[in-house]
């Protein structure tokens, strides 16, 4: 029997309104827990997928590549010719062997500037290997490793140039040939593929849709006139 205080109803509403109020606090606790820990969960995602995202594409830096076009560079003549090649392309071999020699010399020369382009377009022919992505992208580790040997490699690439719809040569052939160029230190760009983004962007940037292409002064050549054009080029 209850000697004094408030009624016992008045007690127990009391009571109620106590755990009430006690249980909602502690669930407004919960759900700021539970968003904290949802937040910190989604930094450490982001923070995961930044260190394991691709790197951006890596861009070559040697003395013989222009930076804006892409091109390795020779010359500075006043006539500039472009030339854009897939080293899978027998077409791309038969020019080499037509005019290579004849406008490297004129580059040399400094009667005109050359600007080789190597690009990708064959990967198809190359049984599944994207040889001519890999042969493009080790002509820039060459020219990064040891500038004065990428004329040497591009021209021993078509020297040693494997039949269309082959596997093409792998890297480690690849580089043994930069080794024979004088770019020993290639070898390790060329295994890792570090710039077979550079060559794919190279490719779309461009516009080629055939090799080889030729641009004389920033003007594009059909195929039928390249000769004519460049016989009143190199004389």
């Amino acid at each position: 029997m209850r000697a004094c205080g408030r009624p016992l109803q008045t007690e127990r509403n009391a009571m109620a309104n106590a755990k009430s109020k006690t249980n909602w606090f502690a669930i407004g606790v919960s759900i700021a827990v539970v968003v904290v820990l949802v937040v910190l969960g989604g930094v450490v995602v982001y923070l995961n997928n930044q260190a394991t995202a691709p790197d951006a594409i890596n861009q070559p830096q040697s003395s013989v590549v222009d930076e804006k076009s892409g091109a390795i560079t020779y010359g500075k003549g006043e006539t500039t010719v472009d030339t854009y090649v897939d080293f899978m392309c027998p077409i791309c071999g038969q020019f080499e062997d037509a005019y290579g020699a004849a406008l490297q010399q004129a580059a040399a020369d400094d009667k005109i500037t050359l600007n080789l382009h190597p690009i990708s377009i064959l990967d198809r022919a190359s049984q599944g290997t994207e040889f001519s992505t890999r042969s493009a992208a080790s002509v820039y580790c060459v020219a990064d490793a040891n500038p004065d040997a990428t004329l040497d490699y591009f021209n021993l690439l078509f020297k040693n140039q494997p039949a269309e719809g082959s596997t093409g040569l792998t890297d480690d052939q690849l580089a043994d040939l930069a080794k024979q160029a004088g770019a020993e230190k290639a070898a390790s760009c060329i295994k890792d593929g570090t710039y077979k983004g550079f060559v794919t962007e190279q490719t779309t940037k461009h516009d080629v849709k055939g090799t080889p292409t030729v641009d004389i002064n920033g003007k594009r050549l059909d195929n039928k006139d390249i000769a004519a054009e460049l016989a009143k080029i190199l004389g």
